[in-house]
């Protein structure tokens, strides 16, 4: 079973809205990019939520990303994982990305927003008891962008995703 590792943050100006996933997939790994598989629509609901030019290359949608009051992460650190399911992670031997120390950098964020269930889990299960206790953070549930979560249409998505919108 594969050690995988998460990549580095992506900051933006004046960050209010932290996106957690849980751990890139393996096109994303192999890619060294967030959300790089063509069939997660993670780029194409920031497009229509933040205007970002998705037909750029990556590090132009980064550079976009930077300029908005957005953090892109992930709960996990590392993990052993066969494959990209989140279903595959196995439960011991994980390490949670240091989200305690990020949000005391920038008090400005208000709310976390969770890519999925399983970055909620981990993020419940790893990281919450860290947090700092004198900040008002919303912890938002979003249904994942994966092309594995087939239960949801793209609309029925997106309308779940403009709740960001609140904390712009």
């Amino acid at each position: 079973m594969a050690l995988v590792h998460s990549f580095e943050p992506i900051i933006g100006r004046e960050p209010r809205i932290l996106i957690l996933g849980s751990m890139p997939g393996v096109l994303s790994l192999k890619a060294t990019q967030y959300y790089a598989n063509p069939r997660n629509a993670f780029w194409s609901i920031m497009a229509e939520l933040f205007d970002i030019n998705i037909e750029d290359n990556y590090q132009s949608r980064v550079e976009q990303v930077a300029n908005l009051p957005l953090i892109l992460w992930d709960t996990l650190k590392a993990c052993h994982r066969e494959g990209s399911l989140d279903s595959k992670i196995l439960g011991q031997q994980i390490e949670a990305n240091n989200i305690p120390d990020l949000v005391k950098r920038y008090d400005e964020i208000r709310a976390i927003a969770f890519n999925g269930a399983a970055s909620e889990k981990y993020f419940r299960q790893l990281v919450i008891e860290n947090m700092p206790e004198n900040r008002d953070i919303e912890l938002i549930k979003m249904p994942s962008t994966s092309p594995a979560n087939a239960s949801m249409s793209y609309q029925q998505k997106l309308t779940a995703w403009r709740r960001l919108l609140n904390f712009v």
